[in-house]
């Protein structure tokens, strides 16, 4: 991890009675240079994550504990925003090395605070509103798809949407909006989400059938025809579960609905236009020798949808290896804890809860494996050769897009960007990629 992608906070100190546990380890050191002046910085504190790992799976007790003491004396879950990142990681190391090493002390003092940060609680409407609108995380995704939806389906007096996202639909009222504006008159518009989705933040305090309900009320304000439908998935995730229950429920569910995801099914009609969603969605179908992303991509094509739209995370978190998640996800991952520093005050409740949802994610990325392991993000390049090879051709965002996610991004902070490659959009931090956005269409799609 390079220094200055650290944002401004500066670097930690190191109390010298902590240098002789870790860098005089005959076990394995890293360099006394890492420590200029007893500060710890950024690219240190990575190598300090990488050792603790590296003992973990050499099972290697006593050289992980002194780590997460070290660990343990910088992180501080309401310090800088490196200190909170720091604490998270460390969190997640304590928890995969409880399991390793089940009869081993692994209790540090800041993580206390964040056990009671990591209980994931349901929001109102209202809050998750605020949620998405805290950093233009999700935003950003909403504002390019909706564009190119908009495009897609002009001339069509009917659309259909489906829509898979952690998001509840909150993308849906700005578009049934814009289509309220349509000089024609809007279409009729209906909405077909799944009842079953991945185990993980945000969650919401009501079922997706009062969403709809909502959405239709809404709808009936502009003038918009609308219709709401719940794909039922046999098998549900209940959030009071266990990781394993979670991850083995969503599977089973996810391979429910593929079943149904068929135009008897659907109801689908010839003179609508068909819209699939797919906003933070697929890094949680597995990538491995399974390939349900591939198979979720075929069944998809086989419904021709005249545009499917595909926003995720711009980082590979798949690797098999621990070492490589760990540089690949703090290399990214501070992003978020350091937009939210730069306007939130360190004890405000939003910045806390939207930390401990990142938190969650790095609970999963680097305290569990095998199926347990849901977070598998590929990036938007991987994400276009897939598409491709999947036999979808790419749309590309025109001006008016780009223009309207730049106007986005002006009610944000300054270090927020956007960048176009290969007619991807790229929502940025300080020049660092964060979101993706891209909208595809089947090769052979055939226009009613």
């Amino acid at each position: 991890m390079k220094t200055e992608r650290r944002g401004n906070s500066a670097p930690i100190s190191l109390p010298y009675s902590y240098h002789g546990l870790l860098f005089n380890n005959p076990q394995g050191s890293l360099p006394e240079a890492a420590l200029k002046g007893r500060r710890l910085d950024g690219a240190c504190t990575e190598k300090l994550l990488l050792h603790c790992a590296s003992a973990i799976e050499n099972n290697d007790v006593t050289l992980a504990q002194q780590v997460m003491w070290v660990l343990n004396n910088v992180a501080s879950a309401v310090g800088d925003s490196n200190q909170r990142l720091i604490s998270w990681f460390l969190r997640a190391l304590i928890f995969r090395a409880s399991r390793v090493f089940p009869t081993a002390a692994m209790n540090f003092h800041g993580t206390t605070a964040l056990d009671q940060m990591i209980q994931t609680r349901s929001m109102s409407v209202t809050e998750l509103a605020g949620y998405v609108d805290l950093i233009p995380w999700h935003r950003f995704g909403f504002c390019a798809s909706n564009s190119a939806i908009l495009k897609a389906i002009q001339g069509y007096p009917r659309v259909h949407i489906i829509d898979f996202s952690i998001t509840h639909c909150m993308q849906w009222p700005t578009l049934i909006d814009a289509l309220a504006k349509r000089p024609e008159g809007p279409p009729s518009v209906g909405i077909t989400v799944p009842s079953c989705r991945p185990p993980v933040p945000p969650l919401l305090n009501v079922s997706s059938d009062q969403v709809g309900f909502r959405l239709a009320n809404f709808a009936k304000t502009r003038d918009v025809p609308f219709a709401f439908h719940v794909i039922d998935c046999s098998s549900s995730c209940s959030k009071s579960a266990g990781a394993d229950t979670l991850s083995g429920d969503f599977s089973r569910s996810f391979h429910h609905l593929m079943s149904q995801l068929n135009p008897c099914m659907l109801d689908l009609r010839d003179d609508e236009a068909l819209v699939v969603n797919c906003q933070n969605w697929l890094r949680y179908l597995p990538a491995d020798h399974l390939s349900l992303r591939n198979t979720f991509l075929e069944v998809i094509k086989g419904l021709n949808p005249c545009i499917m739209t595909v926003v995720d995370e711009d980082s590979d978190l798949d690797s098999s290896s621990l070492t490589s998640r760990i540089t690949t996800s703090f290399n990214y991952l501070w992003i978020p804890f350091d937009a939210l520093e730069t306007f939130l005050p360190k004890d405000n409740a939003q910045r806390m809860e939207y930390e401990a949802d990142v938190g969650h994610k790095i609970e999963n990325i680097i305290g569990f494996g095998g199926m347990q392991r849901i977070e598998r993000s590929e990036s938007g390049f991987k994400l276009s050769q897939r598409m491709k090879n999947a036999n979808f051709l790419r749309i590309p965002f025109d001006e008016e897009t780009v223009g309207e996610v730049k106007l986005l991004l002006d009610e944000h902070a300054s270090g927020w960007g956007m960048k176009k490659e290969d007619d991807r959009l790229v929502l940025t931090w300080k020049g660092h990629n964060s979101v993706f956005a891209t909208a595809w269409v089947p090769i052979n799609f055939q226009s009613s």
